[in-house]
């Protein structure tokens, strides 16, 4: 056999080599799933807030949200929020509130839930407010740009309020949320909860905040929001029942 049928056959082969991976390697990586999304995701940041109301002032906060979704039909929430500020060397903001919250899913549109929230306003005379509550929601809007849900349920409140004893009291609460995708970079938020004692609506505990969140990178967004605590029947006279916040930060996720 010559030299030049065994050059022009080893050519073929090498050819024939090269089309083969060229059409596996697509073949390839279609075949390769995509990564599962991750069971924890979440977000913290920090920034300045404005306030009016029992007092008026310029504030930094501190917040975050946490949530484990393993996609089942389990979805364990946490958030928090801490408001403080100073003025002539003298505290005028201190407010914390945390919440852990468990949601069972019934079906696509039917949830079950218990949650434990904590608030510690100074300027509402608040020392602490505990209230366990549990029970049912329903996602009335559920698409992948707007989701509204709102749930109802009952539980207990333990509130200790300087100079007075702890107060316990069957309570009952309702809530919504609301979020809708604007752009691919910003998002509208809107929240809304009530906790009514249960033998007298009069005294109830209202929040409501309405904001928005725009990306400045994959991973870090600039929020504003204006949250609005009502109480109407707080500790004394001289309390004032509105508290308005005006909060700006910047929060990473991850």
């Amino acid at each position: 056999m010559s030299d030049f049928t065994t050059r022009a056959g080893i050519a073929r082969i090498a050819s024939a080599t090269i089309v083969a991976c060229g059409l596996a390697v697509p073949a390839w990586a279609q075949a390769q799933p995509a990564a599962p999304p991750p069971d924890w995701t979440g977000s913290a940041g920090a920034g300045i807030s404005v306030t009016n109301g029992n007092s008026d002032t310029v504030n930094h906060n501190r917040a975050f949200e946490l949530k484990h979704d393993p996609m089942t039909r389990n979805v364990i929430k946490a958030t928090g929020l801490y408001l403080r500020g100073t003025q002539e060397g003298s505290l005028t903001v201190n407010r914390t509130s945390l919440g852990l919250r468990d949601e069972y899913e019934l079906s696509s549109r039917t949830f079950l839930f218990g949650q434990v929230e904590y608030l510690r306003d100074t300027f509402k005379l608040i020392d602490y407010l505990v209230a366990p509550t549990g029970g049912i929601g329903f996602k009335i809007v559920d698409t992948e740009r707007t989701q509204y849900a709102v749930d109802v349920g009952v539980g207990a409140s333990w509130e200790k309020n300087p100079g007075l004893d702890t107060r316990t009291n069957a309570v009952i609460s309702a809530g919504e949320k609301l979020t809708h995708q604007f752009t691919p970079t910003a998002t509208f938020k809107h929240a809304a909860t009530a906790l009514w004692t249960a033998d007298d609506f009069e005294d109830g505990l209202y929040t409501v905040s309405i904001g928005l969140a725009t990306k400045i990178t994959e991973r870090v967004q600039l929020t504003i929001d204006v949250l609005d605590t009502y109480k109407n029947l707080p500790p004394t006279p001289e309390t004032k029942k509105n508290d308005v916040a005006l909060v700006t930060a910047i929060a990473a996720s991850f």
